[in-house]
């Protein structure tokens, strides 16, 4: 059986940072409590690893507020501002893992609504990326998970706008998200803060997938990127499988299949994708 793996697959640039940068904090800091707010990363296997090292999730601000010493480290998916001024107050030592890409869209929603417009995100509402922008508006915000969405509010063409995306955002549901408002609003800033790595995940993820008789999407559950290269991938070919880990692949599906690509979302390290590229070629 032919496999063809995604040279995109796996870790991306912002992923990757913030995962070394924990690793770095115990190396440097034995001893010392470090906590994350939240997981650094949508991935279980990268975050018992570092439970098993000593790295404690704190998951609710409450939790975070009764931290008073130790190093707490902010995680690629960035965070209110409000939760930096916290941990100032504190006097807690701050690590930021922020994805650089993330951090511009807190500049730019924080500049534009300080302009006076209000705020369109493209994304998952629930999300913690999505979640932490929000924290960096100072004017009403609105975000739209689904083109169809768009139609359901009441836009008012007298106010001004500035839309920006969630950093894993699927490009061609933005592209249409754009196309809708423009012929509503007239005064909007589109900004497209989807990120290169991401665009091109999935550019790559829809050329495989229509080119072979099944698809491994590789990532964790709650991974917002890896749910999106799943249902580029399912559009692309019917024979699509999303696994966390090689003990989610049944060969089954496999063994009728001449060519099989697979894929991985961006908090997916590379021992899980090499262990499935493996099995894949026995």
């Amino acid at each position: 059986m032919e496999v063809v793996l995604a040279k995109t697959a796996g870790f991306c640039f912002g992923v990757s940072r913030a995962v070394e940068q924990v690793y770095e904090q115990l190396e440097k800091n034995q001893g010392v409590p470090i906590y994350t707010f939240g997981p650094i990363v949508h991935n279980e296997e990268v975050v018992e690893d570092l439970k098993s090292k000593g790295v404690q999730v704190i998951n609710t601000e409450e939790e975070l507020a009764a931290v008073e010493e130790g190093i707490v480290i902010i995680r690629a998916h960035g965070v209110a501002k409000r939760i930096y001024d916290l941990l100032e107050r504190n006097g807690v030592t701050v690590v930021d893992a922020t994805c650089p890409f993330v951090k511009k869209i807190h500049k730019k929603v924080q500049e534009s609504s300080r302009a006076g417009r209000e705020i369109i995100i493209a994304g998952n509402p629930v999300h913690p990326e999505v979640q932490g922008i929000i924290g960096w508006c100072e004017t009403p915000v609105t975000v739209i998970e689904q083109p169809e969405d768009v139609e359901r509010y009441q836009w008012d063409p007298n106010k001004e706008y500035c839309l920006v995306a969630q950093t894993t955002y699927h490009y061609q549901k933005f592209i249409n998200i754009i196309e809708i408002l423009k012929k509503v609003l007239y005064n909007i800033i589109c900004e497209n803060t989807i990120c290169n790595a991401t665009h091109e995940r999935q550019a790559e993820a829809a050329q495989i997938a229509s080119t072979v008789d099944a698809m491994i999407v590789i990532g964790g559950r709650n991974s917002s990127n890896t749910q999106k290269l799943y249902e580029i991938c399912r559009g692309k070919c019917k024979d699509t499988y999303y696994i966390q880990t090689v003990d989610g692949l049944d060969t089954g599906w496999l063994t009728s299949m001449k060519k099989v690509g697979i894929t991985a979302g961006a908090s997916t390290p590379r021992n899980i994708i090499q262990e499935v590229v493996t099995v894949c070629q026995r």
